[in-house]
C-alpha cells in the first residue's frame, strides 16, 4: 500500500511540474498564437506518451511484484509444510529464508533472522549457540566441495535426547564463479536410525542364536526346501550345507521316519502346531546312522506363515548310553541272580551226577537214558558256570601267558566238534608275540564261545589270526564264512538271555563281553548276511 501511494505522489508531482514548466516556457518565449496550438498539441502528445510509459511500467512492475509475491508465498507454503528444516543463505552465509521448523529447531522463532549469519544468530539462542556456530564450519566445507553434499548431524535437544538429521547442502554459484546462494535441507532421521540400530541389534542376536548355537538350527520354506542352516549341518550329516540349500532334506532321513516327518511338517505349516522333541534317525554321508531329537515351530511374519524354523540335538551318544545302562541293569540283575542261584545249583547237581554214574556202572540196562541224563546235567553245570562268571567280579589272578598256546589248547578242545559240523578250523599263530597278562581260563572260555558260534553258523572255514597292533596291544581276528548276522541282531549282541539258537541260553556272549571287560579289552563284531562274520578282539599286553 505504501508503495502505491508513493508512485501516485510521484505521478501527481510529475504532472504538475510538466504542466507548469511547459506552459511557462510558452509564455516566456512569446510563441505566436498560430504556433501556440501546435506546440500545445505536441506537449499533450509527449505527456500522453510519457504517462503511458509510466503507467505501463507501473502495470508491469505490479505484475512482476505480484508474481514474485505469489512465488514467495508458494515457497513459504512449501517449505513450511515440509517436515524437514529448510534454510536459504546468500553467498556470504547470511540467512535469507527459513521455514518454521528450522526457526523452532534453533529456538529463534521471534528473531529477525534475515541478513544475519549463523554466528550472529547464535547470540539469540543460548542452547543452540554452539550448534549454530558449527553450521558456518560445515557450510564452508560444502562451498569448498562445490557440489551437493550430504552428511549426518546430531543436534542435542533440551530434554536431553539427541536428534539425528540427514543434512543436504546445495551450493549455487554465479556465472563468474562467485558464491550466490546456499540451500540447506535437513531431515529428522532419528526414528529411522533408532529403528536401524534396533534392527542391527536384532540381527546380531539372531546371528548369535542361529550361527553360534551349540545345536543344529535350520529353516525350511513352504515348498519343503532348506533355506538356511548353521555350520553344525556338516558335523551332523557329513555334507556341506551348500549341498542341500534350496533342496529337500528328506533323503537324509531314514525311510521309516520320512512319512512321520512329512506329516509333522504339514501340521506345522497348516495348523501352526509345533513339533517338539521328536526323535528321528538320519543317514550320514558315510552311511552311518545318527539319532536326533528335533523341534520345529512355524515361522510367522506379518501374521502369515512363511516356513518352519527349528533345531536338532544329537542324541546318538545319549541313546547309546541309555542302551548301555539298560544292558548294565540286565547284567546287574543277572549277576544278583547268578550269585544267589549258581552255588545252590551246583550242590544238588553234584549229588545227582554221582548217583547217576553209580547207577550207570551197576546196571547195563537203560544206558541210553543214563547218558542223556548225564549230558543234561553237564549242560546245567555249564550254565551255572556261566552264571558264576556274570556274578560280582571275583579276585582275578593275572599271569603272563602265551596266547598262541591258549589258542592251540582251544583248537584241541573244539576240533572234534568242528569236524562234526564239517568246518575247517585254522589257527594262524604268531611267534613274535610277547607274553600277555591274562586269566588263562577266562580267555579260553572267551575263545571257545566265539569259535563255537562260528562253527554253529554253518561255516565252512573258521580262521583265527593274531597280530600286534602297537607296543601295548594285540589283536585277535576270528573270521568265518557262515550265514552272518543282520544289522538288527548285531545291536543286541551281548545282552543277557538274547539268543537266536534253539537251545541257546543267551549267556555265552554276555559272559564273553564280561571277560573282555575284566581284561580292559575291546571286542567288535562286523557281519554281513550270507557272507560271514569277523570278530575283532583287542587285549592289552600288560595288566
Amino acid at each position: 500500500m505504501a508503495k502505491k501511494v508513493k508512485w501516485l505522489l510521484l505521478y501527481i508531482i510529475f504532472s504538475f511540474v510538466w504542466i507548469i514548466v511547459t506552459d511557462n516556457l510558452i509564455v516566456y518565449n512569446g510563441i505566436p498564437k498560430d504556433i501556440h496550438l501546435i506546440f500545445q498539441n505536441i506537449k499533450g502528445c509527449i505527456f500522453v506518451v510519457l504517462t503511458s510509459v509510466f503507467f505501463y511500467y507501473l502495470i508491469v512492475k505490479k505484475e512482476a511484484y505480484e508474481k514474485e509475491r505469489q512465488e514467495k508465498n508458494k515457497l513459504n507454503i512449501l517449505i513450511n509444510s515440509m517436515v524437514d528444516f529448510v534454510n536459504f543463505k546468500d553467498g556470504d552465509g547470511r540467512w535469507t529464508e527459513a521455514n518454521e521448523f528450522a526457526l523452532k529447531l534453533f529456538q529463534i522463532e521471534n528473531v529477525d533472522y534475515r541478513g544475519k549469519k549463523d554466528s550472529e544468530l547464535a547470540d539469540f539462542s543460548n542452547f543452540y549457540g554452539d550448534a549454530l556456530r558449527y553450521c558456518e564450519i560445515s557450510d564452508e566445507e560444502a562451498w569448498l566441495k562445490g557440489e551437493v553434499s550430504q552428511c549426518i548431524e546430531e543436534i542435542p535437544m533440551p530434554d536431553g535426547t539427541v536428534k539425528t538429521f540427514n543434512t543436504i547442502k546445495v551450493p549455487i554459484f554465479n556465472e563468474n564463479g562467485t558464491r550466490k546462494e546456499l540451500v540447506v535441507l535437513g531431515r529428522d532421521v532419528s526414528d529411522r536410525i533408532a529403528a536401524e540400530r534396533k534392527l542391527a541389534e536384532s540381527e546380531q542376536r539372531y546371528k548369535s542364536l542361529f550361527e553360534f548355537n551349540p545345536e543344529l538350527v535350520y529353516m525350511i520354506d513352504l515348498q519343503g526346501n532348506l533355506t538356511n542352516v548353521n555350520d553344525h549341518f556338516y558335523k551332523y550329516t557329513g555334507y556341506n550345507k551348500e549341498d542341500f540349500l534350496q533342496k529337500s532334506v528328506l533323503s537324509l532321513i531314514v525311510e521309516n521316519d520320512r512319512r512321520r516327518v512329512s506329516e509333522a511338517y504339514i501340521k506345522v505349516i497348516k495348523e501352526n502346531k509345533p513339533w517338539i522333541n521328536e526323535e528321528i534317525e538320519i543317514i550320514k554321508k558315510d552311511q552311518l546312522k545318527k539319532s536326533l531329537r528335533c523341534t520345529a515351530v512355524p515361522m510367522i511374519i506379518n501374521n502369515e506363515t512363511v516356513g518352519v524354523i527349528g533345531y536338532a540335538v544329537d542324541i546318538t551318544k545319549e541313546k547309546e548310553t541309555m542302551q548301555l545302562l539298560r544292558k548294565t541293569e540286565k547284567l546287574s540283575v543277572v549277576g544278583e541272580l547268578a550269585a544267589s542261584v549258581a552255588h545252590e545249583i551246583r550242590n544238588p547237581l553234584t549229588s545227582l551226577k554221582g548217583f547217576l554214574q553209580m547207577l550207570q556202572s551197576s546196571s547195563d540196562e537203560n544206558q541210553m537214558y543214563y547218558k542223556i541224563m548225564l549230558e543234561e546235567i553237564e549242560r546245567i553245570n555249564i550254565i551255572s558256570s556261566e552264571l558264576l562268571v556274570l556274578a560280582k567280579p571275583q579276585q582275578i589272578h593275572f599271569q603272563k601267558r602265551n596266547i598262541n598256546e591258549l589258542l592251540s589248547n582251544v583248537k584241541s578242545l573244539l576240533e572234534s566238534e568242528a569236524n562234526l559240523y564239517g568246518v575247517e578250523l585254522e589257527i594262524l599263530t604268531n611267534d613274535r608275540l610277547p607274553l600277555v597278562d591274562c586269566e588263562s581260563n577266562q580267555l579260553k572260555q572267551l575263545f571257545i564261545n566265539i569259535i563255537k558260534n562260528s562253527i554253529e553258523a554253518t561255516s565252512k572255514k573258521v580262521q583265527v589270526s593274531i597280530n600286534k597292533t602297537d607296543n601295548d596291544h594285540i589283536c585277535i581276528l576270528f573270521k568265518d564264512d557262515g550265514c552272518g548276522i543282520d544289522q538288527e541282531r548285531l545291536k543286541h549282541l551281548g545282552e543277557p538271555f538274547y539268543s537266536m539258537k534253539e537251545k541257546g541260553t543267551g549267556l555265552g556272549l554276555t559272559v564273553s563281553y564280561r571277560i573282555v571287560e575284566f581284561h580292559k579289552g575291546q571286542i567288535q563284531f562286523e557281519s554281513k548276511v550270507n557272507e560271514g562274520t569277523t570278530v575283532r578282539l583287542v587285549l592289552p599286553i600288560n595288566k
